[in-house]
């Protein structure tokens, strides 16, 4: 018994992913339920006579750090590769724990016949990488950035959960601010927005917020001509407009002309 199997114990008996903060406590707290204070308050504490427990480093595991947890699961992962195992510890948004690799995928899925996988329009895969690269955001902004309503994708990624409301912002009316949730981070297979690819140099890219301020950038940065200008250029007429719009040239005389000649 080692560091790297008592936390396999641990990642497989748990339901919910386990933080490597956690995982370091639970071991730390049963190396201390063997000391002998513990033990004489609660005998139950003691490991049998026969347990793999009495061989531990009861010292060492009871300064159990984050580090040394981050160590000992690298080495169980390499451990599993090592063998062929069909699994692996991963590190997600709220913690460790043990998935199936994806080669397997097709013989798990038939574990759970009436899941389907979920895919996203691509105008809400748009308004998703919005929302991630630049949260959080208001509506206003992503209708700016899109050019259309976002109300209809806003609703779909809020129903999968993909995205939360995570406050409101400081401008006139309080709008809602938008933000990427934990299961985003876990379905995309990253521990922090931070890992999201070219996200440094994509949060430098000035866009429009759809705010008053930047509407009226848009407008000043607008050539205006006078109005009396405007009304003179459009009373004259051009002459290749004139004659596209006339028709071409004919050279037969006029009606008229025509007329008088028969006579």
């Amino acid at each position: 018994m080692d560091l790297p199997s008592i936390l396999e114990s641990l990642l497989v008996a748990s339901e919910a992913p386990l933080p490597s903060s956690e995982l370091a406590r639970l071991v730390r707290a049963r190396a201390a339920e063997f000391s002998e204070d513990s033990i004489t308050e609660n005998p139950e504490n003691a490991p049998a006579p026969d347990s793999p427990e009495r061989v531990l480093d009861l010292e060492a595991l009871a300064l159990t750090t984050e580090a040394e947890v981050a160590t000992a699961l690298s080495f169980l992962n390499e451990t599993y590769e090592k063998s062929g195992r069909s699994f692996l510890a991963a590190k997600g948004a709220k913690g460790w724990k043990i998935y199936t690799k994806a080669d397997y995928a097709g013989f798990v899925k038939l574990l759970f016949p009436g899941r389907k996988p979920e895919r996203l329009s691509p105008p809400a895969m748009e308004t998703l990488a919005i929302i991630a690269y630049r949260q959080p955001v208001t509506k206003s902004a992503l209708e700016a950035v899109r050019g259309v309503s976002c109300d209809g994708m806003l609703q779909k990624l809020l129903d999968r959960e993909l995205v939360k409301i995570s406050g409101r912002a400081d401008l006139p009316g309080r709008p809602l601010l938008y933000a990427t949730t934990e299961l985003f981070l876990e379905h995309f297979g990253i521990t922090d927005i931070e890992d999201l690819p070219n996200i440094g140099e994509l949060r430098k890219v000035e866009l429009p917020d759809g705010t008053e301020d930047d509407e009226k950038k848009i407008e000043d940065s607008t050539p205006t001509q006078d109005a009396e200008t405007q009304l003179a250029l459009s009373a004259v007429e051009k002459p290749a407009e004139r004659i596209s719009s006339e028709g071409p040239p004919s050279n037969d005389p006029p009606a008229e002309e025509s007329l008088n000649e028969e006579d």
